[in-house]
């Protein structure tokens, strides 16, 4: 074990001292493509995911998150081997993308809501990309075509779902988490979905602005630390494409290309999205036209669905103060790759006269081409606080019809 240990500080030193000996070579190219990555985060993720954050830190705060929970409890347990507070996790990761479900996952397992092998089995199946990305970004800005978007998202959806239904098994001798039905009290779902709320809420005795204050900033040191992944990752993958890495990766991939009977020029596609999501899914959809469509798509998926080493390391920055382990995330990243890819087959025949005969009406579609072309982040801020402001009306109305309900029972 000390051997090994030796090894991986060795390892780490020398990639370590190849990164800074790499920038101090290639000064010029490190800063364009750190330019390039800080102009990805401050367009895009920032204005995205900002209000989510803010949104979801509140709901945490006066247990909202807790009243969710009770109410998911009954499905989300047999079906995934999660608490029912996965549901609100599961939707606020599918609405804005990564990281949001690890994020939230880390806050859950931080406060104790949630078992270690809970969290594990949740970051896996609530780390997803958001359908904006999907439809604006890949579908509309990459490829052109808004009616793609169908597939992208269906069969990226639908392979978490097999995905939360595959790791349901994992860690299954835990007994911890197991469901605990025959101990509740005979009390009505919603009274005690109100009463796990009210709990959680005086429990936390923060003031409202105490709340909203540390919303703020932990949302904003989130995303910077995000911003600095992202821009590290862009100086990385320009290094590598400079002093011939990516050639050699690119004959490993190659390789398992052709084991599956694609295209051995989706290898350059490949390799970048290997690293980050973003310049993948740009290259394999820039590929020439000899190539069939629904290769470069699937590879699209597939890139989407393994998310990146640059959000990888995003995950485990946040795994870092918690006992999750990154081994079961990184084994689902794969799983979900994979299934992602072949479910885009699979759905690409049964959808083809739907897309060839009807328009999809996307109403983001202006005002993401218009970020994508002329870098105006604005309408993405917009529609991202739109979404999440009605994402909070629908709980609050939700949490209100419960209380005119429940008043009725008691």
């Amino acid at each position: 074990m000390k051997q090994l240990s030796y090894l991986k500080t060795g390892f780490l030193a020398l990639l370590s001292l190849f990164l800074v000996s790499s920038i101090i070579s290639f000064p010029k190219q490190a800063f364009e493509s750190s330019l390039r990555g800080l102009s990805i985060w401050w367009e895009v993720v920032f204005p995205a995911l900002l209000p989510f954050f803010i949104t979801a830190e509140l709901l945490i705060g006066f247990g909202v998150v807790h009243f969710i929970g009770v109410l998911f409890e009954p499905w989300m347990r047999p079906l995934f081997r999660v608490p029912g507070v996965g549901g609100f996790v599961l939707s606020m990761g599918i609405a804005s993308g990564y990281p949001m479900g690890a994020k939230l996952t880390v806050r859950l397992r931080e406060q104790n809501v949630i078992t270690r092998s809970e969290a594990e089995r949740l970051v896996s199946i609530t780390s997803t990309s958001g359908p904006l990305f999907m439809f604006g970004a890949v579908a509309v800005g990459f490829f052109h075509d808004v009616t793609l978007g169908i597939i992208i998202a269906g069969a990226h959806y639908i392979a978490a779902f097999q995905l939360g239904l595959i790791m349901r098994f994992h860690d299954y001798q835990d007994k911890s988490n197991s469901s605990d039905e025959e101990n509740r009290p005979a009390k009505p779902l919603l009274y005690r979905a109100l009463k796990a709320m009210h709990h959680a809420r005086l429990e936390d005795q923060r003031s409202f602005g105490t709340i909203m204050g540390d919303a703020v900033t932990s949302s904003i040191q989130t995303l910077l630390l995000i911003g600095g992944f992202i821009i590290m990752f862009s100086v990385i993958i320009n290094l590598m494409n400079i002093v011939g890495i990516s050639q050699i990766l690119s004959l490993f991939f190659s390789f398992i290309l052709v084991m599956f009977g694609l295209s051995i020029e989706l290898s350059h596609s490949l390799v970048s999205g290997f690293f980050e999501i973003t310049l993948g899914v740009q290259k394999a959809s820039d590929l020439a036209g000899s190539i069939p469509l629904i290769q470069k798509v699937a590879i699209a998926s597939v890139i989407i669905a393994w998310s990146g080493l640059s959000v990888h390391a995003q995950v485990l920055s946040m795994f870092a103060h918690t006992d999750i382990r990154y081994k079961p995330f990184f084994i689902s990243r794969i799983l979900h790759a994979l299934l992602a890819g072949v479910w885009t087959y699979l759905l690409w025949q049964p959808f083809q006269f739907f897309i060839n005969n009807r328009e999809v009406a996307v109403f983001f579609h202006s005002f993401t081409q218009e970020r994508i072309v002329h870098g105006n982040s604005l309408p993405f801020f917009l529609y991202s606080s739109l979404v999440a402001g009605v994402i909070t009306l629908g709980i609050l109305l939700i949490i209100g019809w419960a209380k005119r309900v429940s008043s009725k029972s008691f």
